[in-house]
């Protein structure tokens, strides 16, 4: 969980420098590289302990969240744990890779829109890439929802967490699922006009971020929430219910 965090503390600097025109790429890759610079030791550390929070999560996936009573929201609960686990996975690849010396090519967001070309080269394409899209705005809700509501609380023993973890993991949530909301409008403007070239993964996001108007001070606003989440992933790491 504290790897988990640190990641998104990490996307979070880079955003900000995204805001301010200093950084070329804002993702997990770009998080990835930027560690880089310190060492292969810290790749190294990254990377066994993104294992271990994915080998946790995919635990979790599978026998879960017992404490929760109702069904449907147990089976919700142990998706996201496999999700996170896919996600994880990933990024700790990419530490692998750089820490190997056999990292540094290829572009999130080329392989985002090279993706977005082939699923819209099918039949039907634009409405499944729209799917796509639609799907990820429901998780942005969901995550942004979980926010607002607190309902992150409900993961917690909230007698170990700090006192300050509620205001940190309300930001937290909400700033994560604004992006992902970003992500999901991108998709889904790729699909209504069949431009693979308009869809993209969290880099792009953040970048469209800024390009808009005051978009400095949006995409600092994201940055701020994506920090916060990272916060929140601490804090909740000696909180969080067996």
């Amino acid at each position: 969980m504290v790897f988990y965090g640190v990641v998104h503390v990490l996307v979070a600097w880079l955003a900000i420098q995204v805001a301010f025109g200093d950084s070329e790429q804002a993702d997990s890759k770009g998080a990835v590289s930027d560690i880089a610079q310190g060492g292969a030791w810290l790749l190294w550390t990254l990377a066994i302990g993104l294992v271990c929070f994915a080998l946790w999560q995919l635990l979790l996936a599978f026998v879960g969240y017992t404490y929760i009573g109702k069904k449907r929201k147990r089976i919700s609960k142990r998706i996201g744990s496999a999700a996170r686990a896919i996600t994880a996975t990933g990024i700790a690849l990419g530490a692998f890779k750089y820490a190997t010396g056999s990292g540094g090519s290829g572009d999130q967001n080329q392989q985002q829109q090279e993706l977005t070309a082939q699923l819209l080269a099918l039949s039907g394409g634009q409405f499944i890439v729209g799917a796509v899209a639609i799907g990820i705005l429901v998780i942005a809700g969901v995550i942004i929802y979980k926010g607002i509501k607190k309902s992150f609380e409900k993961d917690l023993d909230m007698s170990r967490a700090p006192s300050w973890i509620e205001p940190v993991g309300r930001i937290g949530w909400i700033g994560k699922g604004s992006a992902y909301g970003v992500i999901g409008v991108l998709v889904g403007l790729a699909a209504i006009n069949a431009d693979p070239q308009q869809s993209g993964g969290m880099d792009k996001a953040l970048k469209t971020l800024v390009a808009q108007p005051y978009g400095m001070f949006l995409l600092s606003a994201v940055a701020i929430g994506i920090a916060a989440f990272g916060v929140y992933c601490f804090a909740a790491a000696r909180a969080l219910k067996e």
